[in-house]
Order: C-alpha cells, then structure tokens, then sequence
C-alpha cells in the first residue's frame, strides 16, 4: 500500500511538472504578446522580429478564436491576456481534479489569478536576466533591441533613481530584487486568501 502511495504521488509530481511547463510556456508566451502589442513592437512577419514569430506560433490557436468574441481594450489585448489566464486555469483544473476535489471549486479560479500573477513576474524576470546576459555580450541583433525595448518600462523609473555606479548600470539588480519581493508578497497574500 505504501508503495502504490508513493509511486502515485510521483506521478502527480511529474505531471503537475509537465503541466506547469507546458501551461507557464503557452500562457507566458501569450503574456508576451499582449505586452509587446501594448508597447507597439512590430510584430508582423515583415518585421523580422524572431520573437514575435515564436509567440505567434505558440499562441496563435488560442488567440485568434478569442479575438472573436473578446475585444482590445485600446493597447491593450485582451484575449491574449485571456488566453493566459485561460492556460493557468486548465492547469488547476486539471491538478484540481488529479487530487480529487480537495480544495472548493471556486479556489480554482483564484490559484489561477494568483498563477497568472506569479508567471508575469517570471516572465520579467526572465527577459531581465537575457536582458543583462546580452548587454554584456553587446551583440546589437534584432532579438537584443526587442528585449530592449521590453525591460526599458519597468528599468526607466529606477534609473532616475539610481545613476551609473562606476559606469555600471545596476538597474536590473534592483528590479530582480523588487521581482523577488512582488513574488514572495504575493505568495503571503495568496495564501492569506485561499487558506
């Protein structure tokens, strides 16, 4: 008994895995399309932009058919950012379902918030590291200037707070140290909703 015990919760550890990746990747991506539409960034296949190419390729099953039934808000496109939701929420469904209902159903719909959440500041998270990786490299490619463009928001603000230091610029340390603290407030807050 033990044994089958065991070996089960392996398998809801290995699944959980795969659905998180899978899930985190197509909802992540879908994240970054809204993103990029918001700032402007061409995203046609005349503009060359290899990222927006792979976006597209994840995400264009999911987003074409909302965009149907669901409106951009101005900038803003709102069934791109429904799809990611959409990815967060199947995946606790399906983990709801695999640990045979334990928690309420209406605690899907927020783990889902709250994993929406939690992949956006991944996500940034992500796009600084690669951010700092290439400035370091200084290859001036299509793909570093897209990056650029995406991490300059969120930098702009803490570099009129903090200038070059040695004619270093610190700005993403400080917003991977401000993405660490959002993400472990929200795991406080989460917690303090759902349970």
């Amino acid at each position: 008994m033990m044994r089958f015990t065991m070996g089960r919760a392996m398998l809801f550890q290995i699944l959980s895995l795969l659905l998180e990746v899978v899930c985190g990747l197509i909802g992540g991506a879908c994240l970054l399309r809204c993103y990029m539409q918001y700032l402007s960034i061409p995203m046609s296949a005349r503009s060359g932009n290899p990222l927006a190419r792979f976006v597209f390729v994840l995400t264009d099953w999911l987003v074409l058919p909302l965009r149907r039934v669901v409106p951009s808000l101005g900038p803003l496109d709102t069934s791109s950012l429904l799809g990611a939701y959409l990815m967060e929420l199947l995946q606790f469904v399906v983990l709801w379902t695999l640990t045979e209902f334990l928690a309420p159903w209406g605690s899907v719909f927020w783990l889902a918030l709250f994993g929406l959440l939690r992949l956006a500041i991944s996500a940034l998270t992500g796009l600084v590291i690669v951010y700092a990786l290439m400035s370091w490299i200084q290859g001036q490619n299509l793909l570093a200037h897209v990056i650029e463009r995406l991490v300059t928001p969120p930098l702009t603000p803490i570099r009129r707070w903090l200038p070059l230091m040695g004619g270093f610029d610190l700005s993403p340390l400080v917003l991977l140290l401000l993405l660490q603290v959002l993400a472990i407030v929200l795991g406080h807050v989460q917690a303090s909703v759902l349970f």
